[in-house]
């Protein structure tokens, strides 16, 4: 896509002209001298944990424009938007820490260059508590704002905040755009000389300008009062959960008309006023606000929460019941036991009994967690199991190879069932092995046929024209598997609404192998996004091997093999992945264009300690030739959502990589089983700051970490509330 703003750069040595205290809305304001001394004085009690923050026209924990010291609580995932006139910020925010709060912002803003139109900008934020309050200190935070980005926001500031009962007092300074109404030279000056240059550089923007972090000329006071106020009576009842703000910001700039932060004088977009006001409303899961600000603009602001750890509730009917064992065996105890299986959606790929041991080893299913599928197999096997039996050894097949070996004892899933145990102790009492190390796990998996219906939705930044350029398509897909790890898939879709394939031609320096994604959707509403045959198998224990050939995605067609070396009992993998690839036809059919390459990664997957973090690196080469390396780190919640990010650099110049210098976005994932239905189907958002060529991969079904991770011991210990239900 062209980049929204053409390159805008001073010398790096240039400094900003010094802009001294001045009077009126540009000066320091008494009142904010009164919240520095009340934020030094003690609390007569600590509440900051008794009244929530609420959120910041810029995503975020804030007042109206500038942040505070207060955070969500720990996971929160909070999106939301606020609109005025020339300026309207989307913004996603997720609380990564206790003490880490990261956003991801999308404006829609004047045109800096002309004055007029409009165009976008992206950017990153991140905020640090560096202590919480207590009751003699405020709570302490320092953040940066837009630090990968164009650098028109880019700003720094160290901001304390101290709760005085239904009164939370805020004080701060800024650097960069947050310290534009320079109330006095920048404090750091007198450490080092190079703090008093600040390089402003706007070029295509994505690039970490680390050397420009609290420097500057000037800085900025700014500050503000946030009041909880009581409950206010309404013909509806009863409102409480309002909060009245004002702030003095220390961005004294309403729009970016003059060229900021090129030029940092003669400024034509400076605002009327430095003072900030607004009513906001909040309840556990919703923030809404009326705001007026810069002197001039009528602000609405409205987001939504989410915290991971507690999703509401959908109603689902009770697991089946365990039931007793039988007190003789059935007449033929394998039969029945594949017959109850297949009832309840497992096909049985084998079952043998002898003695006290039941082996049972299964394909498909609609459970995502190995807990809940063997809960579900050994309460369907139970009626029909011989009284004698006492362990069972489940086999947990999926795409057609064991992925995990579970050994049950039969009385603990009993005796939790009866209300005697629970699912904590089925976990300790169960025993996980490596999956396919003997013939047991090695065995053909057999026959089977699946198909299904979804939604897709497809999204693309970075178009000037629109903020958001996006598709919806209705999918259809099915699966064939004929033993050995052998299956044929494929799947048919049909655009059904979206603005997509109105996006002008990509200007992309590099073979177009995602920047076209506007002419592949414009031209194949209706396509074959994949068809191709695989095989999947294992190679030894915890050893497992793909090969994929046809059309493996809507871009791409050719040959992708992969290994991958997962020990079910460490906190780590590794995986070889190498495709010979030759681009597809723009309608997505049949055809092939003349670009190949050979594309491949090594890739290390690993468990952090903390949090449920988990970090994926990756090196080789990618789609457009370039050689390079991925970083991704991710966290994954007790329900199973996962939010992370990531962030590629390759052997592509940022000026021949194009606006956003080098390819990195956010990702959320959300099982649809939370949502009431049985299903292993796990719906992915990925939100990439600009569509670009440069750090692509190929996008293949079936990636072996996915197929195998849920019969890891971290999945099985994340998961085993799911014995019971």
């Amino acid at each position: 896509m062209p980049p929204s703003l053409p390159a805008l750069k001073t010398d790096d040595g240039v400094r900003g002209a010094s802009r001294p205290p001045a009077g009126g809305p540009g000066g320091r304001a008494p009142w904010l001298l009164a919240l520095v001394a009340l934020l030094i004085a003690p609390a007569p009690t600590r509440a900051a944990d008794e009244v929530p923050g609420t959120g910041s026209n810029y995503g975020g924990v804030g007042l109206l424009e500038m942040r505070n010291a207060r955070f969500r609580p720990d996971g929160v995932l909070e999106a939301g938007t606020a609109l005025r006139h020339q300026r309207r910020f989307h913004f996603l925010s997720f609380q990564a820490l206790p003490w880490l709060e990261t956003t991801f912002r999308l404006t829609e803003r004047l045109d800096g260059t002309t004055g007029a139109g409009m165009t976008n900008d992206r950017a990153f934020d991140v905020k640090v508590r560096l202590w919480e309050e207590t009751d003699w200190r405020p709570a302490l935070a320092v953040g940066l704002q837009d630090f990968i980005g164009t650098g028109l926001y880019s700003g720094e500031y160290v901001v304390a905040s101290k709760r005085f009962g239904p009164l939370d007092a805020t004080v701060g300074l800024g650097w960069g755009r947050l310290g534009t109404a320079a109330d006095g030279q920048n404090p750091l000056a007198a450490l080092s000389p190079r703090f008093e240059a600040r390089p402003r550089d706007v070029d295509q923007g994505g690039s970490i300008n680390t050397f420009q972090f609290f420097r500057g000329a000037n800085a900025a006071l700014f500050g503000g009062l946030e009041y909880s106020l009581p409950p206010v009576w309404s013909p509806w009842g009863e409102v409480d959960g309002l909060r009245a703000k004002v702030e003095l910001s220390g961005d004294a700039l309403r729009d970016e008309r003059g060229g900021w932060p090129a030029r940092s004088t003669g400024l034509r977009g400076e605002a009327a006023s430095r003072v900030n006001y607004g009513l906001q409303w909040s309840n556990g899961w919703l923030d809404a606000g009326v705001q007026f600000v810069h002197g001039t603009d009528l602000l609405l602001r409205l987001s939504a929460r989410l915290d991971p750890d507690r999703v509401p509730k959908v109603e689902r009917p009770p697991p089946p019941a365990m039931g007793a064992r039988p007190e003789a065996p059935a007449a033929d105890p394998e039969a029945a036991v594949a017959a109850a299986l297949r009832a309840i959606g497992f096909r049985p790929v084998r079952i043998r009994i002898e003695g006290q041991v039941a082996r049972i080893a299964v394909a498909g299913g609609r459970q995502r967690t190995l807990a809940r599928a063997a809960g579900r197999m050994l309460r369907a096997a139970q009626p029909h199991l011989p009284p004698g039996v006492e362990r069972i050894v489940f086999s947990w097949r999926q795409a057609g190879v064991e992925v995990a070996r579970l050994t049950l004892p039969r009385s603990a899933m009993e005796a939790a069932a009866r209300g005697d145990g629970s699912a904590e102790e089925v976990f300790y009492a169960s025993r996980l092995e490596a999956a396919g190390a003997d013939d047991f796990g090695l065995i053909d998996g057999g026959r089977g046929f699946s198909w299904g219906l979804e939604p897709r939705f497809s999204t693309l930044f970075g178009d000037p024209s629109r903020t958001l350029r996006w598709q919806a398509q209705a999918v259809v897909g099915a699966r064939a598997e004929f033993g050995h790890g052998l299956a044929v898939a494929g799947s048919l879709s049909q655009a059904l609404a979206g603005n997509l394939g109105n996006a002008p031609a990509s200007d992309s320096r590099l073979p177009g192998v995602r920047s076209e994604a506007a002419r592949y959707a414009r031209e194949g509403e209706t396509a074959m996004p994949a068809l191709y045959g695989e095989r999947i198998w294992g190679l030894g224990p915890d050893v497992f091997a793909r090969v994929t050939g046809g059309y493996l995605e809507p871009m791409f067609a050719g040959v992708s093999a992969e290994v991958l070396w997962r020990p079910h009992g460490r906190a780590w993998g590794v995986g070889v992945d190498v495709a010979q690839v030759a681009q597809r036809d723009y309608d997505q059919r049949f055809g092939l264009q003349g670009y190949n390459v050979t594309t491949g990664h090594v890739s290390v997957y690993g468990d952090l300690p903390w949090f449920g973090m988990y970090g994926v690196a990756r090196a080789g080469r990618y789609l457009a030739g370039d050689w390079g390396a991925t970083v991704e780190v991710g966290r994954r919640f007790r329900s199973g959502i996962e939010v992370g990010g990531f962030a590629t650099l390759t052997d592509v110049p940022f000026k021949t990589f194009g606006e956003g210098s080098f390819d990195r976005g956010i990702y959320v994932r959300v099982p649809l089983d939370l949502f009431g239905i049985e299903t292993r189907t796990v719906a992915p958002l990925t939100i990439r700051g600009v569509t670009r060529d440069g750090g692509a991969r190929l996008g293949v079904d079936n990636p072996l970490w996915e197929v195998t991770r849920e019969g890891r011991a971290r999945g099985f210990e994340e998961g085993f509330g799911g014995f019971m239900r």
